[in-house]
Parts: C-alpha cells; sequence; structure tokens
C-alpha cells in the first residue's frame, strides 16, 4: 500500500508536528502527546479532555477548541493512550471547575481513562468521566466489553463542550454528556479493509464483491457480510438497526460519517437515502452533519449515527464552534 508517510514509527509525531505548525491557536506538546487549546486553562469553566488511538482523525485532536475540547490525548495507530497523557492534559486545562474525561468504550481506553481519573484526584483535580457506547451493530466485540464507542462522540463533545462553553457546572456538563450518549445510537458498514502504517497491507480480509454489515471503527467484524448493495440498500440496513435499538426518536440529529476513504459524491448520495428512509419511518430530522469525522484510516464505508434532540440540545449544537475539525457560528 501506498502511504504518505515517512516511516510507520513516527507517523503520529509527524501528524502531531504537522497539526502545530497548521493550527497555532493549539498547544500541541509532541513529545507527551498532548493537544490543548493554546488559552486553556478558562477561569471558571469546566474542561473537557477526550483521546484514544490515532487513525481515526479529526476524532480527537480535530475536536480541541471552544465550544468542544479543552485538550485531547492521542494514542499510537488504534492504541489507547496512556495514563500519563490524561493527567498531563488534564492538569493543563482545569481551572479549578473540574475535568470531564469522554471516554469511548474500548477496553484499552476504558482502563486507562480510569487510572489517569484516580491520580489527576490525588493531584486534586475534580474529575468526571462519561462513557460512549453508541453502536448497535454488536456487543462485546473485540477490544470491547459491550456496546463500542463510535460516532456519538461527536455528539457528546459537541454537546457537552457547547455547555461548558456557557459556564455550567461539573454536574450538568457530565448529565448531559450523559443524556447525549443514552440517546445516541450508529451503525457502520466497510467497502473495503483499513491499512495500518505498522502493516502496511489491509487488516482484514473483505472480497471485492462483499461488504461488512456493522463494521467497528478498527475494522472489527459486524454482524454478517453481504454481496455488495446499493446505497438505498444500506440506508435502509444501517438506519432500521439504529431505530430498532433507539425506542422514542422524534426529532434527531443526523451523523453521516466517512470512514476515511469515501468521496462526499458518494457521502450525499448516501444522505439523501438515509433521509429518505427516516421520512418513510416517520423521523423527523433536526439537523444533518456529513463528512469525515470519526474515520478509520483509509477504510471505505460510511456510518449512521441519530441522537434524540430536545430544544436545550439543539441550541447547544448551534452553539458556535471552532475547532480544526468542526466550526460555525464564530
Amino acid at each position: 500500500m501506498k502511504m504518505l508517510i515517512n516511516v510507520a514509527e513516527t507517523v503520529v509525531a509527524d501528524a502531531l508536528r504537522g497539526m502545530a505548525a497548521a493550527h497555532p491557536e493549539l498547544t500541541v506538546d509532541v513529545e507527551n502527546r498532548v493537544i490543548a487549546r493554546a488559552d486553556a486553562p478558562v477561569a471558571g469553566k469546566v474542561a473537557l479532555v477526550s483521546g484514544g488511538g490515532s487513525g481515526h482523525e479529526p476524532l480527537h485532536g480535530g475536536f480541541v477548541g471552544p465550544g468542544m475540547l479543552s485538550a485531547a490525548c492521542p494514542g499510537e495507530v488504534f492504541t489507547s493512550p496512556v495514563p500519563d497523557q490524561m493527567v498531563r492534559a488534564a492538569a493543563a486545562v482545569d481551572s479549578g471547575a473540574g475535568v470531564l474525561f469522554v471516554v469511548k468504550n474500548y477496553t484499552g481506553d476504558v482502563l486507562n481513562f480510569d487510572m489517569a481519573a484516580e491520580l489527576a484526584e490525588d493531584e486534586g483535580i475534580q474529575i468526571a468521566k462519561v462513557l460512549v457506547n453508541d453502536d448497535v451493530a454488536v456487543t462485546d466485540s473485540l477490544y470491547t466489553a459491550g456496546r463500542r464507542g463510535t460516532g456519538a462522540t461527536l455528539f457528546v463533545e459537541k454537546l457537552a463542550g457547547a455547555a461548558a462553553e456557557e459556564g455550567m457546572p461539573l454536574e450538568r456538563v457530565e448529565a448531559i454528556a450523559r443524556r447525549v450518549n443514552e440517546s445516541s445510537r450508529s451503525f457502520g458498514v466497510a467497502l473495503s479493509a483499513c491499512s495500518t502504517p505498522a502493516k502496511g497491507s489491509p487488516t482484514f480480509d473483505l472480497p471485492a464483491g462483499e461488504l461488512e454489515l456493522g463494521v467497528g471503527i478498527h475494522g472489527e467484524p459486524g454482524r454478517e457480510r453481504r454481496p455488495m448493495m446499493t446505497s438505498g440498500e444500506i440506508a435502509d440496513v444501517a438506519v432500521d438497526a439504529v431505530l430498532e435499538d433507539l425506542g422514542p426518536r422524534n426529532p434527531v440529529l443526523v451523523l453521516v460519517n466517512g470512514m476515511g476513504a469515501t468521496p462526499l459524491l458518494e457521502l450525499y448520495g448516501f444522505t439523501a437515502e438515509v433521509h429518505r428512509v427516516l421520512r418513510e419511518r416517520g423521523v423527523s430530522v433536526a439537523r444533518t452533519l456529513v463528512g469525515d469525522y470519526v474515520t478509520s484510516l483509509d477504510m471505505a464505508g460510511a456510518s449512521v449515527t441519530l441522537c434524540q434532540i430536545d430544544e436545550e440540545l439543539l441550541r447547544l449544537w448551534d452553539a458556535p464552534v471552532r475547532t480544526a475539525g468542526l466550526r460555525w457560528g464564530m
């Protein structure tokens, strides 16, 4: 596989150096692997810290900035960051109002953020945690006890980040983050496998004429493989899987997320089909976001995330945000 890298061993450090060059509004600590708002800590504001393995960009570093995260901790590709990173990040952005850890439900992330919370609290930092586990495709997958954390991570970080930006206390920010996670469900589809820099070839075998329904963002197996389907047929399967689990569901935020190698031309066509299915099922759409946000390196495919919202959550969604990967209203 051809990759635009120097060597696999430095791919994350090289990307962080590039991020520092492109975004002077961020403080990027390449050696310690922490990305933070340059204006942190912000007096009186709850800080949000998240992180995970690299390879899912713009998640999480691309969501650091006003209206979303205060800091992010990138690990090696598809590998959890370590507790020391998380503690450094929390210490760098804590204003005394407390820190919310946003944790995707993968075993390494959960264990390391739990350990980091204990260490940070020993240093006098008030910590709260929310676990994102929105993927309806499978339970107890590779790397996971329970459901995987995927597209809803963006919703949690945006909505809780807006709440923190408004000056809400830690308990309230945490409650909003939990409500968003509980109100969100996702389902992903792979049309091709991803290739890690270390391996240099596809991480799993997916024949040219097949797709993987319910794939994870690391290429974990989904529910089943089928012969290639049309965009409309895939939308039927993905949306119905989400709605079957979501329960009462009007209105919703919609995220149509690319896995990294799907052109926007295809994603927008798929979005039209997702809207068609929702309309046929009697589900109203409040807002729609389309693009590459929670990716899997060079995987071709897409995921659908729906979040039930009310007036408060819609106001928080529309609130200004200014990050490398998501921005409006500023």
